[in-house]
């Protein structure tokens, strides 16, 4: 397994999906000319507005294919956060897209923010626990991920469990007192505890934190951002992770098994 050039796209979706697929799509294009195999785009990449509706999926289709065709065209894996409709409400779907443009796997978010006044439950369903989505990027094992899930550390147990070495999270983060230290915490602890690398893409705009990075597997962060959009990029080594493995094998020292509820 060799190295892997990652990038992380922060940007501030609106509800316009024509608008945010062009943004997305030029984000792909600078993580190719900047040499990443992998480009993490954050949750509600498709659309985003301060109080959730369902026709902000409507335009998931379109995006999808504006995605798949930027994949293929710059020979690179994108995963990123859309809105998939479901009747008459909706699904938090991190979908990947593998460098020929095909669809390699989908993560539909199991924790909805039901939480500091807003509530998701009222417009999404839930996926189902105990599924873990990871993908094969060029021989790294990266497991999927989204936003209020970092609250969550059983969820990531799982998908190292599954094999997962990079813990990739699409995000929205709320903002609010506090809130931006908390998600650099969970964000560094997801990494720390299961000495993994974490990429996390977080939008920024009004009433969202930003504050993207990349984090190593002793939960040192490598590269981080803002409260602006902004495309980071980040080198992730194999000897690196084999070094903190070793070094602290609490992933073979645990007592405890996951259990879905």
């Amino acid at each position: 397994m060799t190295d892997l050039r990652v990038a992380v796209g922060q940007y501030s979706a609106t509800d316009d999906p024509v608008a945010n697929a062009a943004t997305a799509v030029g984000l792909v294009a600078q993580a190719a000319e900047a040499g990443a195999r992998l480009v993490l785009l954050p949750e509600y990449a498709l659309a985003w507005a301060a109080r959730l509706r369902p026709d902000l999926g409507d335009g998931h289709e379109a995006f999808g294919e504006a995605l798949a065709a930027a994949a293929a065209e710059h020979g690179l894996w994108v995963v990123a956060g859309t809105l998939e409709p479901a009747g008459e409400r909706l699904r938090n779907t991190a979908v990947a897209f593998g460098p020929d443009g095909q669809p390699r796997g989908s993560y539909t978010k199991v924790h909805l923010f039901d939480a500091f006044g807003i509530r998701e439950s009222e417009v999404l369903d839930p996926g189902a626990p105990g599924a873990p989505v990871v993908i094969d990027v060029d021989g790294w094992q990266v497991g999927l991920a989204t936003c209020y899930d970092l609250r969550f550390p059983e969820t990531f147990r799982v998908l190292v469990d599954a094999g997962a070495q990079v813990l990739a999270v699409g995000a929205a983060w709320a903002a609010g007192p506090g809130k931006a230290d908390q998600l650099r915490v969970l964000a560094r602890a997801r990494a720390l505890e299961n000495t993994s690398y974490l990429l996390l893409a977080s939008q920024s705009g009004q009433g969202r934190t930003g504050r993207s990075a990349a984090v190593g597997p002793l939960g040192e962060e490598l590269v981080t951002a803002g409260e602006q959009p902004e495309l980071l990029v980040a080198d992730l080594t194999r000897e690196r992770l084999d070094e903190v493995r070793t070094m602290v094998p609490s992933l073979r020292h645990r007592r405890y098994a996951v259990v879905p509820s």
